[in-house]
């Protein structure tokens, strides 16, 4: 038998697997409480505060928040296999004010966050119940984090202050972020990410009486078009988009000042880097073809490229035992568990080189970072999902059997 065959076949396994329906109910009770509790960008503290009392009234140890406010709790196994991370983010997408209060529907639950990822952190507290009610002990110690940081212009930075600045950091040898619905996906690779915030400066005039004058908007323009023309390659994935634009003070004036907001994305690091050379060489030369063009008596166009996210890329070997044993413990619940990257908190480890993957929590959903945003917790499909996810960890973390 193989080691994930004998995990399930084992009595412990499935005493932990029966817990897990038994206390489906109380699964579901824990997602709505925790989606009820606003966590917008940068503003998690007040659902943190009561995932760490979650934590405490499980009996976790050492549970406290660290420095940047991530929340964490140690499950002590064995000690024989190094430090095995199981986290889910705290954060939502969206902003603060936002009515997060859930409709039920049937098996369904509406509400903005429910799925991503609140229904993660609720998977977390799930597994713990079912580990202690189960009696199981673990080759590695387990670390349960409700990270910060993980949406938007958080950058992973609870995640990456985890692995260099929390006092667990040097001992993490798996990493798992349980995020997402679908377990027909298995996050092994990480898109790596370079976001900008560019702006162009200006000495501004009439439209009419200044006309003539170097303008801010050109340069703009030409990054602009000049990025639509730069050719990425396919394998590895890399892509870039012009999102977010502004400035100006009136349609009869020449702007002073002009911004753009630029994201940069690839599966390689070195494509990556590649694709931002590119952008740095387009601003230096948008600043230099405006300044040449036009007046500059009354001043001329400078430029400014602040990097506001940066996402470091990476990937897990597909020999790594957190893969082997996740992938065959996902399809011996009927998931196909099919490998792909993804920009996730998993991101961090798999650049430091520590094996890392990226799991759905189970159920079916839709509409993530939507005000429409839902998921469906339907006994069946839910507890497959989660039972799936608890036999990954105790593959890779290890089933101690006395």
């Amino acid at each position: 038998m193989t080691e994930i065959e004998t995990i399930l076949a084992s009595q412990q396994f499935k005493a932990a697997a029966a817990v897990l329906k038994a206390d489906h109910d109380r699964f579901v009770e824990d997602i709505i409480t925790l989606t009820e509790i606003p966590s917008p960008p940068f503003g998690e503290e007040k659902r943190a505060l009561a995932y760490e009392a979650m934590f405490n009234a499980l009996g976790l140890e050492d549970v406290g928040r660290d420095g940047i406010g991530n929340v964490t709790g140690l499950r002590r196994g064995r000690g024989n296999g190094g430090l095995t991370v199981v986290a889910a983010h705290l954060d939502t997408v969206f902003p603060e004010g936002t009515d997060c209060t859930v409709r039920r529907e049937g098996t369904k639950l509406f509400a903005p966050g429910v799925g991503d990822d609140t229904r993660g952190l609720a998977v977390l507290l799930a597994f713990i119940r079912a580990l202690d009610a189960a009696n199981i002990e673990t080759e590695s110690d387990l670390l349960f984090v409700g990270d910060v940081g993980e949406e938007g212009k958080g950058d992973l930075r609870g995640v990456r202050h985890l692995f260099t600045e929390n006092a667990y950091r040097d001992r993490i040898t798996a990493f798992f972020t349980m995020d997402g619905i679908s377990l027909d996906r298995l996050v092994t690779g990480a898109v790596g990410s370079r976001r900008y915030h560019i702006s162009f400066t200006g000495p501004g005039g009439h439209s009419l009486a200044a006309f003539g004058t170097v303008n801010p908007a050109h340069a703009l323009a030409h990054v602009v078009t000049g990025l639509s023309r730069t050719e990425v390659p396919e394998n590895p994935r890399t892509t870039y988009c012009a999102s977010v634009l502004g400035g100006g003070t009136s349609i009869n004036a020449i702007p002073n000042a002009v911004w753009l907001e630029v994201d940069l994305r690839s599966e390689d690091a070195g494509a990556l880097e590649d694709l931002d050379a590119t952008l740095h060489r387009l601003i230096a030369e948008a600043v230099a073809a405006e300044n040449e063009r036009g007046d500059t008596e009354t001043g001329v166009i400078a430029a400014k490229a602040e990097l506001i996210g940066n996402r470091p890329a990476g990937r897990t070997d597909e020999d790594s035992r957190i893969v082997t044993a996740t992938t065959a413990a996902l399809q011996a619940f009927g998931f196909k568990a099919e490998p792909e990257f993804s920009s996730t908190d998993a991101n961090i480890a798999m650049s430091l080189g520590i094996p890392a993957v990226c799991v759905g929590t189970g159920g079916d959903g839709g509409r993530a970072h939507s005000l429409e945003e839902w998921i469906d917790v339907e006994p069946e499909n839910s507890v497959r999902g989660l039972t799936a996810g608890l036999a990954a960890i105790l593959g890779t973390a290890g089933l101690w059997n006395s």
